[in-house]
């Protein structure tokens, strides 16, 4: 639960970003959204595929993704079938939820052991800070309270002590891992470029398209050198 309360704090930090940049761009909900869908290109590219191909197998992965993507598909019909509010969103934090399950089980499989030290810890925890700002700027773009942010974020925290909890008594076979990874990496890709960036082609201008784009990409980079 520690380890949950300081991920709370981490997406929260996150969050407090996304909220400075939205006082910034308070009259245009489109931008918002475009600077959430290039910054969560920027995630992918410069962190979690290159170290996801790194510690994985790449069939799973690559079978991950396809699954993660076929799932965006169902659930978004799903969703908009039944006129649920903000489906994007509800289907990004799914996808982060699934992102922490192979980090919360190999934490706690690592608890009492010496492998797990400080810096291993707080590099797990500031590793979320760019998922904060993510999600909360996802939120805000879509018209959400402040208040929901923090519901959301308590949620996000409450599943990764669960699974910190579950990864001490079960190991989940690293196959299953680099699935489980595909698939948050196919259901944020799609949710990215669907959602957050394609279906604001006809609300503004190519040049404000890709300069917001752009911003969010270079948003990721610098979170990402930060938390390097």
């Amino acid at each position: 639960m520690i380890l949950g309360g300081f991920l709370f704090f981490s997406v929260s930090i996150g969050g407090a970003i996304a909220w400075i940049f939205s006082k910034l761009f308070q009259h245009t909900t489109q931008g918002l959204s475009l600077l959430c869908g290039g910054f969560l290109v920027g995630l992918l590219v410069l962190d979690i595929i290159p170290s996801s191909f790194q510690i994985y197998q790449s069939f799973g992965i690559i079978l991950g993704i396809f699954i993660g993507y076929f799932i965006f598909q169902l659930l978004d019909t799903l969703f908009h079938a039944s006129h649920a509010q903000n489906p994007s969103v509800s289907l990004l934090t799914l996808a982060m939820i699934i992102h922490t399950i192979p980090i919360s089980l190999t934490v706690g499989n690592l608890l009492g052991n010496a492998a797990l030290s400080i810096s291993l810890t707080a590099s797990i925890i500031l590793h979320h800070v760019p998922e904060g700002f993510a999600l909360s700027t996802a939120l805000i773009a879509q018209g959400e309270r402040l208040w929901r942010l923090f519901i959301y974020f308590f949620i996000f925290s409450i599943f990764f002590s669960i699974f910190i909890w579950f990864g001490q008594y079960w190991a989940l076979p690293e196959k299953a891992q680099g699935v489980l990874m595909g698939i948050s990496i196919g259901l944020i890709a799609t949710a990215s470029i669907s959602e957050f960036i394609l279906h604001q082609l006809k609300y503004v201008s190519f040049k404000a398209f890709f300069m917001y784009l752009i911003l969010g990409y270079m948003l990721s980079y610098i979170f990402h050198t930060l938390v390097e």
